[in-house]
């Protein structure tokens, strides 16, 4: 029997860790981490189950066209012929009739966007969008207004670290292979871990301090955090005079916001804010405050988030060895980069449906606000949006309010899914494209930035299972029909190929998988993209079209006495809503529960393994197991997002659990006061012991 190794990048989330896919003559066998990273062999469960997603018969397996009613699931199944001359003639007609902007397009971008953009330049439309609003816009912006750069430029520097914060971020459960073991490295050589959230977490249980806030008030244990490092002179004196501009303005700022305030905010003793920020002092610069990773969560998100980077800045983590250090590039290596799709084509003139870049704030490159574009769909307003496509994204599942949402998509006359898995949002669709897992897909090489900047490679382990094609395949098509033949290519070889011109780097150079273009790592120092070259406290275009840099707290609202914050996480076993129905984590954990404090559990006549009804105020509501958990913050009730399952097709992880989404009536409107991503943390519910009588909506 032969066996052979193909290197390739994992797909069972948006981190793509390097693997290594072991194979024999009967096919893909096994997949760990790429020894030749520095990483190891670990790997995550999901990255480990994707041979599961790749032996899965529960996805689509042919492209579909839509014969019933939107959802209703009646299909036909075509060849990818019919399938793509079918999208090519519906998506011609609507843009005669509307215009190219007429097209939407919204994706889980990662590192392969690049084709996608190009697609929607070449075609004229402005309106490509990402997930982030969902996920991770605040903090971009709370970062690029500050520094010039976004938050995925900035690379923390766990493994020389000294003391790490993680606010709201299950840093060790994440789960992020590589940062887990460097974050893991610190701690065996002494590294503090400070823990801050409103539940029990993996990462709470290793931290030298775990602190349970009351929901909502991140900001002002922030805030409280600047005041003591401000007054009590902590601040690292030479970075604040050579790196950050209107710092008096800061300290005028949070000079009402005490420890002892804060306190009062957050629910616990003021000792233990000041004791932080002092053991952070001790600690600096080699500190770490996380800016925030799931970061739309409350209406001050954006605001929590920028105050965390501005304690980085006043402790002088910025370019400081254990702190935040700019990724480097090809450039900064002195190599050039892979040649872009998107430069092909210029941008746009036309305005973004979504309003960014005119009618929101000044936001960061690449921004861009799915829910505002679902709501202009709706309303037509700047101009129609007719035709939407959506490339591994599910936002009736990642989004809130998915019958709102349906009631803004049924404004598009055609609705595009490119997918490996069932999705909600899929079976809502009018055309299914189909896409094989990472296991049997190749993709574009992806320029990874760092200290040691590289460029990867995805190789496919075997040949496709059913009859799907790769999504640079199926745009490249698209394109072609659609008169942008330069987007086609014959063979993915011919596609990196092009990725690589101009380079003096050739495919046989990835021997595992990755060439590297620095051999030592380059750290670009405390540089700021901002037109002082310094942290600019002010954001000069905020401030000139008169939104605040710095708005006043507010106190988030209480639940009533029977209700609980609804709060929302992940868990190490399962991707968003794409991995419940896999064979190999199906098991691991077939059900999500709803966690609350025991004494809430004992008010509400609740026992630990009890059946609840949860409801919304809308008046929807789900049958869900209660766990109670000690350390749970009594106004809070914690549930895994991705679970709920209806579609027939996902045999396995069908009617276990609740979504969240559907508890969050409204929520396409519950957005960031100034940053406008969503607050998926804004909504409140109820439990109430099981009655047999009650049914589920």
């Amino acid at each position: 029997m032969t066996a052979s190794i193909v290197y390739s990048l994992c797909g069972m989330c948006n981190t793509r860790c390097p693997i290594e896919i072991h194979c024999d003559d009967s096919g893909p066998r096994w997949i760990c981490g790429n020894r030749h990273t520095g990483s190891g062999t670990a790997l995550c469960p999901r990255g480990a189950a994707g041979l599961g997603l790749y032996a899965d018969d529960e996805r689509p397996q042919q492209p579909l066209i839509r014969e019933g009613a939107r959802g209703e699931g009646r299909w036909r199944a075509v060849s990818w012929d019919e399938a793509l001359d079918y999208t090519v003639g519906r998506l011609r007609a609507i843009m005669d009739a509307y215009g190219p902007r007429s097209l939407l397009f919204s994706e889980r971008p990662g590192p392969y966007s690049d084709l996608s953009k190009a697609f929607v330049r070449g075609l004229g439309s402005p309106n490509h969008c990402n997930h982030d609003d969902a996920c991770a816009h605040n903090v971009n912006q709370a970062a690029y207004t500050l520094t010039g750069s976004g938050r995925s430029q900035w690379n923390y520097d766990y493994k020389n670290c000294r003391h790490i914060v993680v606010q709201g971020r299950n840093l060790l459960e994440s789960l992020k292979v590589g940062e887990v073991n460097n974050v893991l490295a610190a701690l065996d050589k002494g590294c503090r871990l400070t823990c801050v959230d409103v539940r029990p977490t993996v990462t709470a249980a290793r931290a030298t301090r775990s602190l349970c806030l009351r929901p909502g008030t991140d900001l002002a244990f922030n805030l409280g955090i600047l005041h003591t490092l401000i007054t009590e002179k902590l601040c690292n004196a030479a970075f604040v005079a050579a790196y950050v501009k209107d710092f008096d303005a800061l300290a005028d700022f949070v000079r009402p916001y005490s420890a002892v305030w804060a306190a009062g905010e957050c629910g616990i003793d003021a000792e233990e804010i000041t004791t932080l920020a002092r053991q952070l002092a001790e600690a600096a610069p080699a500190v770490i405050w996380h800016g925030g990773w799931m970061s739309t969560r409350y209406a001050q998100s954006f605001m929590t988030c920028r105050t965390a980077y501005l304690i980085n800045a006043l402790l002088g983590s910025f370019g400081s060895k254990g702190g935040l250090i700019l990724n480097a590039g090809a450039k900064d290596a002195g190599r050039k980069g892979l040649r872009s799709f998107a430069a092909l084509y210029p941008a746009p003139a036309e305005p973004r449906a979504d309003g960014v870049g005119w009618k929101e704030p000044p936001f960061a490159p690449g921004s861009s606000l799915l829910h505002k574009a679902f709501q202009a769909a709706a309303t037509g307003e700047p101009y129609p949006l007719k035709a939407y496509i959506a490339l591994k994204h599910d936002p009736l599942s990642a989004m809130p309010d998915p019958e709102a949402q349906k009631a803004c998509l049924d404004h598009f006359d055609l609705l595009v899914s490119l997918t490996f898995s069932w999705s909600d949002t899929a079976w809502f669709s009018d055309v299914v494209l189909p896409m094989p897992s990472f296991v049997e897909r190749g993709s574009m090489l992806q320029l990874r930035s760092g200290a040691r900047p590289q460029i990867l490679m995805r190789s496919p382990a075997a040949a496709p299972r059913h009859d799907t094609r790769p999504e640079w395949w199926i745009l490249g098509q698209l394109g072609k029909r659609l008169g942008l033949p330069e987007l086609a290519f014959d063979t993915l070889e011919d596609l990196w190929r092009f990725q690589l011109e101009g380079t003096d780097i050739g495919l046989e150079d990835f021997r595992h998988g990755a060439v590297s273009l620095s051999e030592t790592p380059i750290n670009p120092g405390p540089v700021f993209k901002t037109p002082s070259g310094k942290i600019e406290v002010l954001f000069t275009p905020w401030e000139e079209a008169g939104i605040p840099s710095l708005r006043p707290y507010v106190s988030p609202a209480r639940p009533g006495p029977e209700e609980f914050r609804l709060i929302v996480g992940r868990h190490a076993c399962h991707t968003h809503s794409h991995t419940q129905n896999n064979p190999l984590l199906h098991d691991k954990l077939p059900v999500n529960e709803a966690w609350i404090a025991p004494e809430r559990g004992q008010a509400l006549g609740l026992a630990d393994g009890d059946t609840a009804v949860m409801r919304a105020a809308s008046g929807y509501s789900g049958q869900i197991r209660v766990r109670l958990v000690s350390g749970m913050h009594p106004e809070a009730l914690f549930m895994l997002h991705g679970f709920g399952h209806t579609l027939p097709v996902e045999s396995r992880a069908r009617g276990l659990g609740l979504g969240d989404q559907h508890f969050m009536s409204g929520g396409l409107t519950q957005e960031d006061e100034l940053a406008h991503g969503l607050a998926l943390q804004a909504h409140f519910v109820r439990l109430t012991p099981c009655d047999t009588s009650a049914k589920d909506n």
